[in-house]
């Protein structure tokens, strides 16, 4: 039922995620937007870590308002240090550039996540596979199926969000809109085309396709365009929408950039395999 609000709980855990069905061909996905640490996890990370430097912050709030439009939005709601669920479960490296892997150990910055002899062993990542990663992937995969059921095929949108700059994982400054499509192989190439035109309407935004992020192991995994699932990850540059030290929200930055999210949400579903 579009608009039901659902959660999945493991035993008297908070939330893994949150799920808002819609009545599109469109599901969002946002794996990195949670901050939730569990109780038995928290104590052992640096102070560094406990401030979650590397989440993607607010990225739920830039597209809360696609479920208003009937757009599928599925959010996580632990820490990205818990478990990195763009990453693939054997932990294979999706970049040939050092990154941080499926229980991250360093920060973006190149600092210790966890305090000395306190890092997970092989069997507590696989029991966080079992209690956050795999239930994340199964409702992902519940969904798609769900909407390419009912309209035959289905378009996945992978949301994130990153610091401008971060010396360990690229150089330089980041574009403001990074699109992924795994160089071309995770969507049709038409549905490709139309997303970089409304992501380039507003000038003021730099842009680029399958720069640095080419799309993670969500984009990679499930997209798959001769099976009707079409798969995109954006990167957004966190200074188009942040400021201040810390950085927060800036609401009249955002209201520019939801604009052109906007443009990108109805290309998104507006467009069909017919249409081509």
């Amino acid at each position: 039922m579009p608009g039901l609000f659902f959660v999945y709980y493991i035993q008297a855990m908070k939330p893994v995620f949150s799920i808002q069905r819609g009545n599109t061909p469109l599901l969002v996905s946002i794996p990195h937007a949670g901050v939730l640490i569990p109780d038995k996890i928290s104590p052992r990370l640096t102070s560094c870590a406990r401030s979650l430097p590397d989440t993607d912050w607010f990225v739920e709030r830039l597209y809360k308002w696609v479920a208003d439009i009937g757009v599928g939005l599925l959010v996580a709601n632990y820490s990205r240090y818990v478990i990195d669920l763009n990453r693939p479960s054997d932990d294979a490296a999706l970049y040939a550039r050092s990154g941080t892997g499926l229980l991250p150990v360093q920060t973006f910055a190149g600092e210790a996540v966890y305090r000395p002899g306190m890092q997970p062993d092989e069997a507590e990542m696989v029991m966080r596979l079992q209690q956050y990663w795999q239930p994340y992937h199964q409702q992902l995969n519940i969904e798609l199926q769900a909407i390419q059921q009912k309209f035959g095929y289905v378009v996945l949108l992978d949301a994130h969000s990153i610091v401008s700059q971060a010396p360990k994982l690229f150089d330089g400054t980041l574009p403001d809109l990074n699109l992924g499509s795994n160089k071309g192989s995770s969507a049709d190439p038409g549905l490709v085309s139309g997303c970089m035109a409304a992501l380039a309407a507003n000038p003021d935004y730099s842009l680029v396709l399958d720069g640095r992020f080419q799309g993670g192991y969500i984009t990679r995994h499930y997209g798959c365009p001769q099976m009707g699932i079409h798969a995109l990850q954006l990167e957004i540059s966190q200074s188009t929408y942040m400021s201040g030290h810390p950085p927060a929200y800036a609401a009249s930055r955002s209201t520019q950039l939801q604009v052109v999210l906007r443009g990108l949400v109805d290309t998104l579903i507006n467009w069909s395999p017919e249409a081509v």
